[in-house]
């Protein structure tokens, strides 16, 4: 994923949590906010310690930036996804799916 996209400072991540625009899932949160300063989406992660251990956590990082990377966006709008422990069992093609109902749940997907 290109740096433009990425976000990486916490309060940036903060303002995000702060708006409460929330979706969430069984295994995923979803936090959004417009942000009118860009004209692209940016996106952060974060997989809590309680998912596994480094290679679990970076091998769930790896999936959901290809999945991200695959998605077409609206434009300034960031997002912030959380995954949830019980989401270590979980497939690809399962990882896929629910990312995906939890993007159109929020509405950030543009239309085809």
């Amino acid at each position: 994923m290109k740096k433009e996209f990425r976000i990486k400072k916490s309060d940036e991540i903060e303002a995000i949590i702060k708006n409460k625009e929330v979706v969430g899932g069984k295994y995923f949160v979803l936090y959004k906010m417009t942000n009118h300063e860009n004209t692209h989406f940016r996106f952060a992660l974060s997989v809590p310690k309680k998912y596994g251990d480094a290679t679990d956590r970076n091998l769930i990082k790896r999936r959901i930036r290809s999945i991200v990377h695959e998605q077409k966006f609206l434009s300034n709008i960031d997002l912030f996804l959380v995954v949830k422990a019980s989401a270590s069992n979980l497939d690809y093609t399962k990882i896929t799916n629910e990312i995906t109902e939890l993007f159109k749940k929020a509405h950030v997907l543009e239309d085809k």
